[in-house]
């Protein structure tokens, strides 16, 4: 039987098959001799030791898409990230460190920008201008009013979405909208888990539909974007590629540079100056990375 890991626990695996419900398995010893740690979002091949008590034993894993360290979650399809319009007011740089790393893991993003109730047109407006050229397909809700709720579960079917964002921005209503009663047969999960000992915080997906999963993702507040080189970060702000072989130097990396097309583009607005002030924070922070 084929099945996608939803939870994991204590060196149990909680899998979710369509159409049977959730099973909760032991992975084999040879995971452990090949030195392969099931992940949440595998999804795994199981025999069933008893249908009744819903047990069984995990046999094999598929090849993974894509896999993320924090939180520890595989075969994501694309993430949606959620920042509040206001109350409180977007932290630019944080998103923008968020849409670096899934940029680099060549993972789509949904930017969901809710409380779009308290805000007026204008500040819609240069939301839009500073992440039209971004990549990401933008969406405003209003969890509050349960406005355009219909089209993020429409982006979301058919996929595993990693839902991301700061606290305080309505991302819990929100998930509450999307599958009010966590619609997957968790009650078999939650009476096997919840015998006391395990309280702690994992990364669980949620069946939103048939095939569509969901996974809150705790962790958010401080992302560091430092394993890799300063010279690559231009290539994850797709902004700038239209202007790329355009500047005067070769290898121009868009700071310091004379007759920059880049800096041409921020200064004619072609180029939104928080996206472009974020990477020259980041660029600065690569350089100074200390080298170990």
């Amino acid at each position: 039987m084929q099945g996608k890991i939803v939870k994991g626990i204590a060196g149990f695996y909680y899998v979710h098959v369509v159409g049977s419900g959730v099973y909760e398995c032991k992975a084999k010893g040879i995971f452990r001799k090949e030195k392969k740690k099931p992940l949440v979002g595998d999804d795994v091949e199981i025999e069933i030791l008893d249908e009744n008590e819903r047990e069984g034993n995990l046999t094999g894993i598929f090849p993974r898409r894509n896999e993320l360290v924090r939180p520890a979650v595989a075969n994501i399809d694309q993430a949606l990230v959620v920042f509040a319009a206001a109350k409180p007011s977007p932290h630019f740089n944080l998103l923008d460190r968020f849409l670096v790393m899934m940029r680099r893991k060549e993972i789509p993003v949904i930017l969901c920008f809710n409380k779009e109730d308290i805000v007026s047109e204008p500040e819609l407006a240069e939301l839009r201008a500073i992440y039209s050229g971004s990549g990401c397909r933008l969406v405003f809700t209003s969890a509050k009013e349960e406005k355009n709720i219909g089209e993020v579960r429409a982006l979301l079917r058919g996929k595993t979405t990693a839902v991301a964002g700061p606290s305080g921005v309505g991302k819990s209503s929100l998930i509450n909208l999307l599958q009010p009663e966590a619609n997957m047969e968790t009650g078999s999960i939650s009476r096997k888990i919840e015998r006391g000992k395990h309280t702690t915080r994992h990364s669980e997906l949620f069946c939103v539909e048939e095939d569509s999963y969901i996974m809150d993702t705790p962790g958010f507040s401080s992302l560091y974007v430092n394993d890799f080189e300063k010279e690559e970060l231009k290539y994850y702000f797709p902004e700038f590629a239209p202007y790329e072989g355009k500047c005067k130097f070769a290898g121009c990396v868009h700071i310091h540079e004379p007759e920059c097309a880049v800096k041409t583009a921020v200064d004619s607005g072609g180029i939104h100056t928080v996206r472009y002030e974020d990477y020259k924070d980041m660029y600065e922070e690569l350089k100074n990375k200390r080298r170990y």
